[in-house]
């Protein structure tokens, strides 16, 4: 006789989950509805650059639009890290740890905001803070672009059975590239600025656009 051993299968609440998703896609027409000739502008950033041509004074930076765009951009980018950290543990309950989430959430709400007013301390220090806001502005606006873009992916991802390396790895280079193209064109709208003051830019770009992506990318994998 063949002995039959059950397991019980347990399966996780993704109601978390789903509620974080409808609160993103809540916000998204929340910005739509209140600045609505401004959301048209925006998604079509890339096929025109008619937003960042009329949205580039630096009192645009904290914004209502803005605020609302960064809330879904931070809630995008911690689900995908989240998945990506699932994949790489090969941890299924990871996917569905609500606890999970809100550490990462948190972890990079606070990385952004405390880069954010240190760029604000040296941009007052050296006395180019409404240069260096108009600089971050192109950068926001970029990203939360490819936080938009991310989250239907995200959504797919989680609620789907995708686990496998070679997909998260091309994701992963896709956003890397994306993110330097839209860099290059913040340099490029800022050239002047850049060369005139080089020195200063290296010490910029070294202290507060790699070493800070480095530390959260060592506290994420580490802990």
């Amino acid at each position: 006789m063949i002995a039959l051993e059950l397991h019980p299968r347990i399966i996780a609440s993704k109601d978390w989950a789903t509620i974080i998703f409808v609160i993103s896609l809540f916000l998204i027409v929340l910005a739509k509805t209140i600045f609505e000739t401004r959301f048209n502008d925006y998604i079509r950033l890339l096929v025109s650059d008619k937003y960042t041509k009329i949205y580039k004074e630096s009192s645009h930076l904290m914004s209502g639009f803005n605020v609302i765009l960064f809330l879904v951009n931070v809630i995008s980018l911690s689900f995908f890290i989240q998945l990506a950290l699932a994949n790489y543990e090969d941890d299924i309950k990871l996917k569905t740890d609500w606890v999970l989430f809100v550490r990462v959430f948190t972890l990079l709400s606070v990385f952004i905001l405390c880069k954010f007013l240190i760029e604000k301390i040296l941009a007052a220090t050296f006395g180019i803070e409404s240069l260096l806001e108009q600089f971050n502005l192109q950068k926001v606006t970029f990203r939360t672009y490819i936080g938009l873009l991310l989250l239907p992916v995200s959504i797919i991802l989680f609620y789907g059975n995708y686990s496998s390396d070679s997909l998260f790895i091309t994701l992963i280079i896709i956003l890397l590239i994306i993110n330097l193209v839209t860099y290059l064109i913040s340099l490029k709208n800022y050239q002047n600025f850049v060369f005139g003051k080089l020195f200063y830019f290296i010490l910029y770009l070294c202290a507060l656009e790699i070493a800070p992506y480095y530390f959260i990318y060592y506290l994420i994998t580490k802990n």
